[in-house]
């Protein structure tokens, strides 16, 4: 009886050995996953070297906390690209993202299909608006500053304290892809602040960022959608004006 009992006993212990092993090996596997899916999507689109070079507005935030890359390629040039970049904000092109959803909160975005002059012009300091005055509870509403301008290349735009809870860049920038595209990157850096409030910011800005994400890469495929279509349409018109020089 008492053999029985002991092997019994032992049996048991091997199992339940064998179940916490499993679970372990279970939880560890499934948090490895979600580590390198939560990689991918914070890096979307942009390759190991996009991830590792130094870009425009790096500078401003020297020990970043957070850090991501995300990228397209566009099948149009830079400069027309451009056009398209330098007019983003509420009140101006949009962010040619999920607009219903951003106007469900009252953000009042419209995403413009056309090239305005009057939004083609930036200069350091100037706001970019994403909340207007009443949205959101925000008595103010919630802009963020031009730090960085370099026409067909770059725009860096700023959050920093007291204006801003949190103290991070984020940068749009353009480069030939070297078969007569662009090659747009965004990078989101934000540095942690010190105390309670900078730890909420810090992890708030963590939790939101799967929404970043989606809101990100819809605005970037937004974007390449409005500049190829843009392209598609001027390379038509030249060939028809080439056609009847032609034909003259």
């Amino acid at each position: 009886m008492n053999g029985t009992t002991s092997t019994e006993t032992r049996a048991r212990g091997g199992h339940a050995a064998r179940n916490a092993a499993i679970t372990g090996l279970a939880f560890v596997g499934s948090a490895v996953a979600a580590a390198a899916a939560r990689f991918k999507l914070r890096n979307w689109g942009a390759t190991w070297d996009e991830r590792a070079r130094q870009l425009p507005g790096d500078e401003l935030i020297e020990y970043a906390a957070s850090v991501y890359t995300r990228a397209i390629t566009i099948h149009a040039p830079p400069d027309e690209v451009w056009r398209w970049v330098v007019q983003i904000g509420q009140g101006r092109g949009g962010w040619y993202s999920y607009e219903g959803v951003e106007n469900l909160l009252g953000l009042d975005i419209h995403n413009t299909d056309e090239i305005r002059g009057e939004w083609q012009r930036l200069s350091v300091g100037d706001e970019i608006r994403a909340v207007p005055a009443g949205a959101l509870g925000m008595k103010e509403g919630y802009s963020f500053r031009v730090a960085i301008v370099e026409p067909g290349h770059a725009l860096v735009l700023r959050q920093a304290p007291p204006e801003h809870p949190w103290n991070a860049t984020w940068a749009f920038v353009l480069g030939p892809d070297g078969f007569g595209g662009t090659r747009l990157l965004v990078r989101g850096r934000s540095a942690r602040q010190a105390g309670l409030a900078g730890a909420v910011a810090h992890y708030g800005g963590e939790l939101l960022d799967p929404v970043t994400f989606v809101m990100t890469r819809r605005m970037l495929l937004g974007i390449r959608y409005r500049a190829e279509t843009a392209h598609q349409r001027e390379l038509r018109h030249r060939a028809e004006v080439d056609h009847r020089l032609e034909a003259a």
